[in-house]
């Protein structure tokens, strides 16, 4: 941990079966061979969390088996089930909260001041993004919403004040992850387009 007192913690959402991109993302590797999911917790950590969880449910144990040391696995049960059960999962493991019945074992409950989501097929999001959304929340961080945008854009990272963590658990349905929380509070967006492209990788 960091000098801060309550940590910052980055998640790192890769469950997903990748159906467009033919494989599970979180088995995904660039050219040099490193595994992009590597590269996400590299930018996490690098960027000012201090503490990173890889969540993964397709194919989970081998995706788990890429996942460096210094971070940690949190398995999605439910993650069949859209985006947002593994962002759910991803946020109880962070928060120690228990939301519809599921708890996080040995972590006390509201002991996280934010959120750091990154998607694993974002795979050359920089560490300077990260950095830029944890410091475009201020000096109230569990009270803050940040978003990163490109070409007025939204996009990743996405930082989610600790305050807002339960919330966005039990409100998040679907596909769409806290995209309608965030439009519903005001989030603040932050350009990023001058660190990279933000994009996605959705085929091989």
């Amino acid at each position: 941990m960091g000098d801060r007192a309550v940590p910052i913690v980055g998640l790192v959402l890769a469950a997903g079966a990748g159906t467009r991109f033919g494989a599970p993302k979180g088995l995904a590797r660039d050219a040099a061979g490193t595994p992009w999911l590597v590269r996400a917790v590299q930018a996490l950590s690098r960027g000012g969390c201090d503490r990173v969880l890889v969540a993964v449910g397709a194919r989970g144990d081998e995706v788990a088996g890429l996942v460096p040391a210094g971070a940690e696995v949190v398995h999605v049960a439910d993650w069949a089930a859209g985006l947002s059960a593994t962002l759910r999962a991803g946020l109880v493991a962070a928060n120690g909260a228990a939301v519809g019945g599921v708890t996080a074992p040995g972590v006390t409950a509201g002991g996280v001041a934010a959120v750091v989501v990154l998607p694993v097929d974002v795979p050359d999001a920089p560490a300077a993004a990260v950095r830029r959304v944890i410091d475009a929340a201020g000096t109230d961080v569990a009270g803050a919403l940040v978003q990163a945008s490109y070409a007025g854009a939204p996009g990743h990272p996405v930082l989610l004040g600790g305050r807002h963590l339960d919330e966005i658990a039990q409100q998040v349905a679907g596909d769409d992850g806290a995209r309608a929380y965030l439009r519903a509070h005001a989030v603040t967006r932050v350009d990023c387009g001058d660190l990279w492209s933000g994009a996605d990788i959705d085929t091989p």
